[in-house]
């Protein structure tokens, strides 16, 4: 298995309008791109200095099965979504 994760942290003028349009918009994903084995989003709930703003943690078979999800042309557009609101995106992918 390979586990995807990605945090966003928000521009300051980013609303929270557009901060739940990016979170719903992440959420339909595994409903449109397959071979998505576990899938959650959700919004930073203890706002500390260090925490990023929304974080995504996704689990896939393998390599190939996360490719496919990246190259999708609909991940493509969540992610332009995503680099326009966020000052800064970090990511992880590890085998576990």
């Amino acid at each position: 298995m390979l586990t995807h994760i990605v945090c966003w942290k928000y521009k300051s003028e980013v609303t929270g309008e557009q901060r739940l349009e990016h979170i719903e918009r992440l959420r339909s994903l595994p409903t449109i791109i397959p071979n998505i084995i576990d899938f959650k989003v959700g919004a930073d709930v203890l706002n500390l200095e260090r925490s990023f703003d929304t974080g995504l943690s996704s689990t896939f078979l393998d390599r190939a099965a996360l490719e496919f999800y990246t190259e999708h042309s609909i991940h493509k557009e969540v992610a332009a979504l995503g680099r326009e609101l966020a000052e800064k995106i970090v990511s992880v992918d590890f085998i576990d």
